[in-house]
């Protein structure tokens, strides 16, 4: 360990996506960096997304597609590296992608291309990597900047750029070192929770786990939210990429409301409304059969049967079906999140630059910033995205 404090432009905690992609930016026009990671490999988030595909970004990504308490505050930064500038760039490396649904774009290969990428592109800036850094801690004087103490040594840089994640997927190293370094420095933080994960289901609701496997395309809506996508029945609850998606958006207490059948173009329960039609559970479950998964519609049928099979009674049901009432306990946290929603408040960030406006040199980027993305590529282009902006900045 050097025993007097090696000096840099710009600092960088978090060898992640938005790290990454930030040091190199920031090595390529000139300045010398320094990215600290305390793991030991870089882009570890990257290499398991998409199953080992890497979902690197979304055709239709914009700021309606983004979650934060200023909704607004992702514009600048999105509009200053699209998702074309990335391709453009994955292009020039010759990485194969394709489209899957919704804009998704996944490697056709490894996601250890991207990340080969990336760290390419950190040493063509003459970036400086250090792995397993551990113990950082950081301090800032008004002269002379910021001092970064960790396991590897001591440094010194006149910007520190806090690219350290969130809470998510602990097992892979999450910490809330960034949060503590933005309180440390007096930004405000808007609590983090886990997004883009499993909900549980218990109490009366716990017999749906007996479909554990089953899915089937439904709208899933958390508030407002709403979501056309698959559903998944799990051992604890629901996922799928629909109740991903909703799980962003709910919150202990909230209903999540299911339209099972958002393909139908007329009653699911037409042919027990039939001059003579039987009006019996037989009859309930073959009429569901017609337009979902056999065990989901008798599930169903046998949970939702009709208060006395009138003609008003049937159609009340039918009501529920496209409106089924869900109670979730909670989510499945952190360990099977794939994002953190909430973190550092952006009303103390530029949003241009994603600098502190209190604070002159420091910058937050990334996940551990209040911006939070949907599924499917918009996660990944915020890193880019926020990335690019502070790198051209710090």
């Amino acid at each position: 360990m050097p025993s007097t404090p090696r000096q840099f432009d710009a600092i960088v905690l978090g060898a992640g996506a938005a790290g990454l992609i930030c040091s190199a930016t920031a090595g390529q026009r000139g300045r010398r960096v320094l990215l600290l990671e305390h793991n030991g490999q870089p882009g570890r988030k990257i290499l398991i997304s998409g199953g080992g595909r890497c979902n690197f970004t979304n055709l239709h990504c914009g700021p309606e597609n983004f979650l934060s308490e200023n909704p607004h505050f992702a514009k600048s930064a999105l509009a200053g590296f699209e998702p074309r500038h990335f391709i453009d760039l994955v292009d020039r490396y010759g990485i194969r992608w394709h489209e899957k649904t919704l804009g998704q774009l996944f490697c056709d290969g490894s996601a250890r291309a991207i990340v080969q990428m990336l760290l390419t592109e950190c040493q063509v800036g003459g970036v400086e990597i250090v792995l397993n850094s551990g113990g950082i801690k950081v301090e800032r004087d008004a002269a002379s900047g910021f001092r970064v103490t960790s396991s590897q040594g001591e440094f010194r840089a006149e910007s520190l750029v806090v690219a350290t994640g969130g809470l998510s997927i602990p097992k892979l190293g999450a910490t809330g070192l960034g949060y503590e370094l933005a309180s440390q420095f007096g930004l405000k933080i808007a609590e983090p929770r886990p997004a883009l994960v499993p909900l549980v289901l218990g109490g009366d609701e716990a017999g749906w786990t007996r479909l554990a496997g089953l899915s089937a395309e439904v709208v899933a809506n958390a508030g407002k939210a709403a979501f056309r996508e698959k559903l998944l029945v799990t051992h604890r609850g629901l996922s799928g990429p629909a109740i991903l998606q909703a799980s962003s958006y709910w919150r202990p207490g909230m209903e999540l409301v299911l339209d099972f059948a958002p393909s139908a173009q007329t009653s699911l329960l037409e042919a027990l409304l039939e001059p003579g039609a039987r009006r019996d559970l037989p009859a309930l479950k073959q009429a569901l059969r017609q337009v979902l998964p056999q065990r989901l519609a008798d599930y169903l049928a046998e949970i939702g049967k009709p208060q006395g099979w009138s003609n008003p009674a049937i159609t009340a049901r039918e009501r529920e079906l496209r409106a089924w009432r869900l109670h979730p306990l909670g989510t499945e946290g952190f360990a099977k999140a794939e994002v953190t929603a909430g973190g550092v408040d952006t009303t103390g960030l530029l949003a241009r630059t994603l600098e502190a406006r209190a604070v002159p040199g420091l910058f937050f980027v990334g996940e551990v910033v209040d911006v939070t993305g949907q599924l499917g590529g918009h996660n990944f282009q915020w890193a880019w995205s926020s990335g690019v902006a502070v790198g051209r900045a710090c």
